[in-house]
């Protein structure tokens, strides 16, 4: 279990001041200065040593991106962007980073931003958080009156701005490349890859676009080293992370733990575990809406952390944990899903923009169970023409909850499908 004293967050729950003063109280802002005098290699160089891996969702390790900023200046400046747009269903860790903890980001965001000579970070946050931009914009006024921003930040002799961006809600902004797009004032719609954001991003100049949580653990890194950071999880799954875990369980929650915890003590320590008890659990989407879940057997083993869920054909995502017990239609819950992505699709690729509504109305008969068992192998076979074909991640992140349902829970569709036809149930129904 990890103790307190290891904890990054300190005011997850808003239980004290999340104001400058409070901040430096808990040890936030300390010593900055002395890290940016550091320079940037021993920077980037922690970071890597510390195998910390990007908290949005894809696990890159974040030193790695950070390196790919150019060194020399081409006479462009460069931008830190820090996706705040946290729209992904089930997931809400940011937002508590944000609305009680905002000095962690600010702080990371000035040394992340010396990090890889940018002139300036913007923060994208979400349209839906209203009370989190009045919070962290506070902060970030905090920030500058006390001269930890703005010209000659720390007094490091380098000069910084951080400006908060707020978005018009909407759940394609959350892609790196679209969230640019929409930053700069158009239209929210991936970008074709190459160029990448580090060689043209934000205004066609070097960008490095990270999560907010990727971004707010780095003071702490830095201040308690590299190898603590790295003491925590299994090799290349370091470090402490926010786990969100909602649905069928006693105490739905947001909290720090160590990586590679398994997901029956993370329930049980802190959710009070699954509604009815650990046999009622039926599954568990691990990472937030658009992995695969996990069936029950799965459940039992599962170790939170990026590898061991990607053996397991799904992924630690966002780290929000969906627990479904066995009174969970699983099929609307996926069906509900689908027809989340049809309406956030940008439209830009014809697979996605086809697909998703594709997929959401044969999910739509599978649920009353109007279809034919032959569609099931259909519907797969659609969700493969999606995933890895379209411009952006959307396609996958709409295929892979259907895939995971048809690969666990085949007999419960067909059941559905065989019991409309006669007006019986199956066995399976009948549980």
């Amino acid at each position: 279990m990890l103790k307190d004293q290891d904890r990054i967050f300190t005011n997850l729950y808003g239980m004290h001041d999340r104001s400058l003063a409070g901040a430096r109280k808990r040890g936030h802002w300390d010593g900055t200065a002395g890290f940016l005098a550091n320079g940037r290699d021993w920077l980037v160089n922690e970071v890597k040593a510390s195998g910390l891996r990007g908290r949005g969702g894809a696990g890159f390790p974040t030193g790695l991106k950070w390196s790919f900023m150019p060194k020399q200046s081409d006479g462009r400046p460069s931008y830190l962007v820090v996706n705040a747009d946290e729209s992904e269903p089930g997931t809400c860790k940011d937002r508590e980073i944000m609305r009680h903890d905002p000095h962690t980001l600010v702080e990371g965001c000035l040394i992340a931003g010396f990090a890889m000579n940018a002139v300036a970070g913007y923060i994208y946050i979400r349209g839906e958080y209203i009370r989190e931009r009045e919070a962290l914009q506070i902060a970030i006024d905090e920030a500058y009156d006390a001269g930890l921003l703005g010209k000659n930040a720390c007094g490091s002799g380098y000069d910084y701005d951080l400006y908060l961006h707020h978005g018009a809600g909407a759940y394609i902004c959350g892609e790196e490349t679209a969230l640019l797009e929409s930053l700069e004032g158009k239209k929210g719609m991936p970008r074709m890859k190459p160029p990448f954001p580090a060689g043209a991003g934000l205004y066609g100049c070097p960008t490095t676009v990270n999560n907010v949580e990727s971004i707010a653990v780095v003071p702490t890194i830095l201040r308690r080293g590299a190898g603590w950071f790295a003491g925590f999880g299994r090799p290349n799954n370091a470090g402490t992370k926010l786990f969100g875990i909602s649905g069928h369980v006693n105490n739905p929650c947001v909290v720090e733990e160590a990586m590679s915890i398994p997901l029956q003590e993370l329930l049980e320590r802190h959710c009070g575990g699954v509604r009815g008890g650990w046999k009622n659990l039926k599954a568990v989407i691990p990472g937030g809406s658009s992995v695969p879940m996990l069936n029950f057997d799965q459940c039992n083993d599962a170790i939170m952390d990026f590898d061991w869920l990607r053996e397991q054909r799904s992924g630690l995502g966002t780290a929000a944990v969906i627990v479904m017990d066995q009174s969970t239609d699983v099929i609307k819950a996926i069906w509900r899903l689908s027809k989340f992505y049809k309406h956030e699709s940008c439209g830009q690729c014809t697979p996605c923009r086809e697909g998703t509504g594709w997929m959401m109305r044969v999910m739509d008969r599978l649920v009353k169970g109007e279809a034919e068992v032959e569609e099931i192998d259909m519907l797969l076979s659609v969700t493969k023409q999606v995933e890895g074909h379209t411009i952006c991640a959307l396609g996958d992140a709409a295929a892979w909850p259907i895939q995971g349902l048809v690969r666990h829970f085949r007999e419960e569709i067909e059941d559905r499908i065989k019991a409309k036809k006669t007006g019986r149930m199956g066995a399976m129904a009948a549980e």
